[in-house]
């Protein structure tokens, strides 16, 4: 294949990962309510959505749902990982813990909000705090996340020259002090892939959410499927701007740490 329809391919290609997104943006920016006419350009939909309650604390939800849940995700995926791959494990041990950690990766979202749902049900029994609630959402956004965490971090590890653990012990160093000073950081920049990974898993998650959250704790997934039925509005096209954008410069600065790194 020569160079120009490979170059036309890219092109194609991009146009068509992109191309949604770009008419969101152009729609939010529209002044037409109603139909998909151009009508003329204003930003009043951006401050109708500052003004907007509803849509404003959807976000929230969205947002504060995503931090938490990738905070608890990394640091318990992180752990995983290390125990996984630093200790002498039988193969078959390995196997199967290999099979589990990949299951939530490939189950169907749908099969995973149900188990979540009947698991809650379990729990409600011993607590009231498992009520379909943000803290639930969180307990569920946290228990798929962290398959995701701990398979890029484990890819990560697996990079690591096992001298650097033996140069330690020859040194003395403890176990924590070898963690803190020499794996910690040569495993950040897989920290990091595996945080962002969560975090947009969460921020975009509509199915586990839509199945586990309370009149409280909607996000905005499910304001936006909601207002399907009124159809969509120019601010619900405002905000899905704002989170790309938001998400386009999450994913940058996240490169920029990790080439730093």
């Amino acid at each position: 294949m020569s160079s120009l329809p490979r170059t036309l391919v890219a092109y194609a290609s991009l146009i068509l990962l992109y191309l949604p997104s770009l008419a969101v943006g152009v729609y939010s920016v529209n002044k037409a309510r109603f139909g998909l006419a151009w009508r003329g350009f204003t930003l009043s939909w951006y401050k109708s959505l500052l003004e907007n309650e509803r849509i404003l604390e959807a976000a929230w939800n969205s947002l504060l749902l995503a931090c938490v849940s990738t905070v608890i995700a990394t640091v318990l995926g992180t752990a995983l990982a290390l125990g996984l791959e630093r200790s002498p494990w039988p193969k078959s041990c390995q196997r199967l813990f290999d099979t589990l950690i990949n299951i939530p990766v490939v189950v169907p979202d749908i099969i995973m909000a149900v188990s979540l749902v009947l698991a809650m049900g379990v729990l409600r029994a011993i607590s009231p705090i498992f009520e379909l609630s943000l803290g639930a959402l969180i307990l569920g956004h946290v228990t798929f996340q962290i398959s995701f965490v701990t398979l890029v971090v484990r890819s990560r590890l697996v990079s690591l020259s096992p001298e650097t653990r033996e140069a330690a012990q020859d040194l003395f160093a403890s176990r924590l002090y070898h963690f803190w000073r020499v794996t910690l950081p040569l495993i950040t920049p897989g920290v990091l892939a595996g945080a962002m990974l969560a975090f947009t898993l969460s921020l975009d998650d509509f199915i586990i959410s839509f199945f586990l959250h309370g009149p409280e704790s909607v996000t905005m997934p499910i304001y936006i499927f909601s207002s399907l039925k009124r159809g969509l509005t120019p601010e619900t096209n405002a905000l899905s701007t704002l989170t790309l954008l938001a998400t386009v410069f999450l994913a940058l600065l996240a490169e920029r740490l990790t080439r730093r790194l």
